[in-house]
């Protein structure tokens, strides 16, 4: 009774569904007739105007939803729970189905529904959050994954090292009784948010990167990773050509004692996918891409508006993936779209 003192309240009903259909639902406590909040939770989605918060409630009942690759898990409560906290688990459950099923998406979900209730009964005690370990939890599952192929974008990237491994080898649920390679694949992955004026100079710059790994590793070897020397973090880095790193934080495993002298990070990696280190830039830095809008009035009831952009980077680095969209005023007479002669796999759409 202590250990559920200390918690939150806890969730009478998790669902995960898409537009339309719920292939996963878990009711725990019977608040309200069943399946009436799918009903609810999707009209109130479908018809807010943008999009929908992640909160909101409906005649006393709190729905509290995250959505990832087009599906939207959601919590259904009447009870006055943490916005936060809800959020943050909602996530870490997420992780979790992930790491177990490989691929995260619709098929997956609808070939794995036991796998996910067992993992559900085994997270969720009544409602009451125990665990979301990826580690932990493989002592209590016993449902192996259904392998599901992970979806295949429309546009390849080109291969510069004929080591580097495809991006799909890291879509293999952890756990699997089959004999599986030592490996553990590390990301890193930079969000980019950059002001440009009206001459493409940069105004405002950061960047917010972690550093992913996915660990298939068997026992519990400890490893260490090395990173830049002249890393240096908050007002310490006043040395010339120091990175500096206005703030960061790393996964509890992490052990920090040689991080302020070598910059080495030494950990045991858990099974399952995690965030090493998190960081965030504020500093001047060459941005990937520029803007150039420009705007002319052609008559007094006419604009002509032109905005090209630049790929300013190395010409041993490129660009793969890359998505621009531009919301056009709803009095929009037409757009056109201008791609280089030789452009490969590039496309435009006006919608």
């Amino acid at each position: 009774s202590s250990l559920l003192a200390r918690i939150p309240p806890c969730w009478p009903n998790f669902s995960c569904c898409r537009p339309g259909v719920t292939p996963l639902l878990r009711e725990i406590i019977a608040e309200i007739p069943f399946g009436a909040q799918q009903r609810c939770f999707f009209r109130k989605v479908k018809f807010w105007t943008g999009d929908a918060p992640p909160i909101f409630n409906i005649d006393g009942m709190h729905y509290i939803f995250v959505k990832k690759t087009g599906l939207f898990f959601v919590v259904t409560t009447v009870v006055n729970v943490s916005p936060a906290y809800s959020i943050e688990l909602l996530n870490k459950m997420v992780k979790v189905f992930k790491d177990y099923c490989g691929v995260l998406n619709e098929e997956s979900i609808r070939k794995n529904f036991v796998l996910i209730y067992e993992l559900l009964d085994e997270i969720l005690d009544f409602g009451f959050p125990q665990t979301t370990s990826t580690e932990q939890l493989r002592s209590c599952v016993h449902n192996e994954a259904i392998v599901v192929d992970a979806p295949k974008f429309g546009l390849s990237m080109p291969k510069i090292n004929p080591r580097t491994v495809p991006s799909t080898s890291v879509h293999r649920p952890v756990g699997s009784g089959k004999k599986q390679k030592n490996e553990i694949f590390v990301d890193i992955l930079e969000r980019l948010t950059v002001l440009l004026n009206a001459a493409g100079y940069v105004i405002n710059s950061s960047i917010d990167g972690s550093i992913q790994m996915k660990s298939y590793l068997s026992g519990n070897p400890e490893l260490k990773l090395a990173l830049n020397e002249d890393i240096c973090v908050g007002s310490a880095g006043n040395s010339y050509g120091a990175v500096v790193l206005d703030d960061c934080n790393f996964h509890e495993c992490v052990d920090l004692s040689q991080f302020d002298d070598q910059k080495l990070l030494s950990f045991y990696p858990p099974d399952g996918e995690f965030a090493v280190m998190n960081y965030r830039i504020t500093g001047d830095f060459r941005v990937p891409f520029r803007v150039f809008p420009m705007i002319e009035e052609l008559t007094p009831y006419k604009l002509e508006i032109t905005l090209r952009i630049r790929a300013d980077m190395p010409e041993q680095n490129y660009g793969a993936n890359v998505a621009v969209s531009l919301q056009m005023p709803k009095a929009t007479q037409s757009a056109s779209c201008e791609l280089p002669a030789a452009a490969q796999g590039q496309q435009a759409e006006y919608a």
